[in-house]
This record gives structure tokens, sequence and C-alpha cells, in this order.
């Protein structure tokens, strides 16, 4: 009978039988939240869903090489080194997302992600930042304010305002934004873990996504579509749950905000009808 390897918090505790992996469920062994693979599965999945069906093996030889929980290049750049460390993790985070987010911790502290997030988030702002300000030194291009020029910042003014804040702004917009998902993750029953587990997702996909910034004229577009497609890989990934949950979580809150938009819209046009109507009336 093939073996299935069963793995918990990073580590591998062994290779066993469904026979025993179901004994060891009733004798508390093993938990439902562990992590099992076996031959001819594509990636790792819960005990819960494995006893309940267990998949066919086929010519699969190894396991994925992204051992769930063994932590990200950036968690362990004690022993790789700082540099090396961020390189490996963009890298991991940019090509292979599905296993980046696998082998990230779901838990273990905000300082390191928040790290991640405002090395990324600030290098690529302040890249964008400079281009901008390029653009804006060409006469025609753009106007200019006679406030920062009375000022003696000319069109800089603005931008190093902006770019001093800038650690203070990826900071709070982290915390706030990961605040917004994982409420709207729970709202939609996807929220298997605890708001660090959101809140790491969120920066390690801020830390690697906002780097697109750097890209001249359309670089906010593509890290705003790469940060959502990061962000429903992660969800789905480290809290466990289906990729439809995760992307109605993304964007729940546009779709709240469109929908108060079209209330008050309603709302005032209908109240502006009245008031003609009432005006014609008397």
């Amino acid at each position: 009978m093939p073996t299935i390897h069963v793995a918990r918090d990073g580590a591998k505790l062994g290779e066993f039988t469904l026979e025993q992996i179901r004994a060891g469920l009733e004798t508390g062994q093993f938990r439902l939240t562990d992590l099992a693979w076996q031959a001819g599965m594509a990636d790792w999945r819960s005990l819960r869903e494995f006893v309940t069906e267990t998949p066919a093996s086929t010519a699969v030889a190894l396991p994925p090489t992204a051992v769930p929980g063994t932590g990200l290049p950036w968690e362990r750049r004690s022993e790789l080194g700082f540099g090396k460390a961020w390189f490996e993790t963009v890298s991991l985070l940019i090509t292979r997302p599905s296993e980046a987010f696998t082998m990230m911790r779901p838990e273990g502290g905000f300082s390191d992600p928040l790290i991640f997030g405002l090395i990324g988030g600030c290098a690529g702002s302040i890249v964008s930042i400079i281009f901008q300000g390029l653009l804006q030194s060409i006469p025609g291009l753009s106007g200019r304010s006679h406030m920062f020029d009375v000022l003696g910042l000319g069109v800089w003014g603005p931008l190093l305002i902006y770019a001093a804040l800038m650690p203070v702004l990826i900071v709070a917009g982290l915390f706030i934004g990961s605040a917004v998902l994982h409420l709207c993750l729970m709202l939609v029953g996807g929220a298997n873990r605890s708001f660090e587990t959101t809140f790491r997702v969120a920066c390690f996909t801020a830390g690697s996504a906002n780097l697109f910034s750097m890209v001249p004229l359309c670089g906010g577009v593509i890290s705003m579509v790469y940060q959502i497609v990061l962000e429903c890989i992660g969800l789905s990934r480290a809290h466990q749950t289906t990729t439809g949950k995760a992307l109605m979580a993304i964007f729940l809150p546009l779709l709240v905000c469109c929908g108060i938009c079209l209330v008050l819209g309603i709302a005032l046009g209908g109240f502006g009808a009245f008031s003609e109507y009432f005006q014609r009336a008397h």
C-alpha cells in the first residue's frame, strides 16, 4: 500500500499508511490540520481532506520541494545573509508564488514580514517618485505648484514630502489593509488562521509586487495586478482555503464601496427629482 508523507509546522513526521493515519487521528498522534502528500499529488493537503478522499498513485516519485512551514529564505536570513535572503525571497515570490506561500511560516512575529514589506514598498515607490519628478521637470508635461515654488522646492517639493512620509504610509497601509482583508476573509468563511497569517501574506506580497512600480509608465498597473495574484495565492495557501474565497475576500471591499456609491447615487438622484417636483408643484 502506498505510504503518505505527513508534515507539521515545517517538520516531516514520517511516512505512514492511510490506516495508520486514521488510527493516529483517533489517538491524537496526528491532527486534522497536519499536511500530507502522496505520489500523484501536485501539492500538500490537510489530513482533513486527505482522509475523506485519498488520491490515486501515479508515477510521481518525490514529494514537492516546498515543505509547508519551513520558512521563506527571508525568514532564515541569519544563516543565508541579508542580501541573499532578500533576493531569493523576491525571486521565489515572483516566479513560484505557490511554492513560496507554502513555505511561509503562518506565524512567527510581525517584524520580519513588516521589514520585508517596507524594503520592497519603499524601493518601488522611491524609484517611481524619481521617475515622476524627472517627467515633471520636462516643460509642458505637467503643471507646477506655485506654493512649492515659493518655498524653493519646485516640482520636487510634493514628491520629496511624499518620499519622507513613505515608511509611515506603508506601515499604516499594511496594518489597515491586512485588518480589512482578514475581516473580509472571515466574512466569506476562509479565515482558518489568525490575523498574523493574513498580515504576513500582505507584507510578503507588498514587498515583492511593489517592485514592479519601478517599471516606467505601466509599473503601477503591473504592481496592482500582480499584488492581487499574489494575495489570492498567499491567502489560499496560508489559510488553507479555496481560491474562490480568497478572491471574494480581496474584492469584497471594492464591491462594498461600489454598492455604497450606487445607493448614494440613487438616493441623491431621487432627492433631486423630488426637489424638482416639489418646486414645480409650488
